[in-house]
C-alpha cells in the first residue's frame, strides 16, 4: 500500500559561509587603488595633457610666424654684402676727397680696386694677371685677397705724379694693392716707397703703413 506523506518536509538550512576579512580588504584596497586612479586622472594627468596640447599648438603657431619671417627676409644677406661693399668704398673715397680734390676717373678706379671688381685692364694685361698659361707671375693677381685689408689716408697729386699713404694688416697685402694699381690703366710706373709697422694709440692695434707712388695716365 502507498503511503503519502502530508507533513511537510523540513530542508536542511544551509549556514552562510562565514565572511573572510582578507577579501573585503582585498575590495577595500581595489576600490582605494582605483579612486586614487580616478583622482590623479583628473587633477594631475588632464590638466597636463590640456597644458600639453596648449603649448604644442603655441609653438606650431609661432614656426609657422617664423617661417614667413624667413620668406620675407629672402635676398637680405645679398643686399647686407651689397651695402658692405659700397661702405668700404665710400670711406676709402671719402679719405681722398677729404684731402685734396681728385679726378673723377681717378675716384672711380680707385674705388674698383678697393673692392672685388679689380681694376680696368687691357687685354694683354688681363692675359698677364691671370692665371693662364701667358700670365706673369709678377704681375698675377692673388685671386683671394680682400681689398678690406687696406685702407687709404691720404692722396697727393702733382702734376701727374701722385703718392698714396695708407694702412695694411700685412705687407703682402700692399703688395697686391700695388700690382692692381700697376695693371690699371690709368696708372704707371707705379712702385711701393717703402713702409713699416706702426701701432695705434687709440686701440692698442698695429699695422703696416706704407707708400705707393707712380704716375697717372690722363
Amino acid at each position: 500500500m502507498i503511503k503519502v506523506n502530508l507533513l511537510p518536509s523540513r530542508r536542511a538550512k544551509q549556514k552562510s559561509a562565514p565572511s573572510d576579512p582578507s577579501i573585503k580588504q582585498v575590495y577595500a584596497g581595489v576600490a582605494a587603488i582605483a579612486a586614487v586612479g580616478v583622482l590623479v586622472f583628473f587633477a594631475v594627468d588632464r590638466p597636463k595633457r590640456h597644458r600639453l596640447g596648449e603649448l604644442q599648438a603655441a609653438n606650431a603657431q609661432l614656426q609657422g610666424e617664423i617661417n614667413n619671417k624667413h620668406k620675407q627676409l629672402e635676398g637680405y644677406t645679398e643686399l647686407k654684402l651689397a651695402a658692405e661693399e659700397a661702405k668700404k668704398r665710400s670711406d676709402s673715397i671719402s679719405n681722398l676727397v677729404s684731402s685734396k680734390v681728385v679726378p673723377a676717373h681717378v675716384l672711380h678706379e680707385l674705388s674698383k680696386i678697393l673692392t672685388r671688381q679689380g681694376p680696368t685692364m687691357s687685354e694683354g694685361m688681363t692675359r698677364l694677371a691671370g692665371n693662364g698659361p701667358d700670365s706673369d707671375p709678377n704681375k698675377r693677381f692673388q685671386p683671394d685677397w680682400d681689398p678690406a685689408h687696406v685702407w687709404l689716408i691720404s692722396w697727393e697729386d702733382k702734376s701727374g705724379v701722385f703718392r698714396l699713404e695708407g694702412g695694411a694688416q700685412s705687407e703682402s697685402d700692399v703688395t697686391q694693392l700695388a700690382k692692381r694699381l700697376a695693371a690699371s690703366v690709368y696708372f704707371t710706373e707705379v712702385s711701393p716707397a717703402g713702409g713699416e709697422r706702426v701701432g695705434d694709440r687709440s686701440n692698442g692695434v698695429s699695422y703696416y703703413k706704407f707708400q705707393i707712388t707712380g704716375r697717372i695716365a690722363y
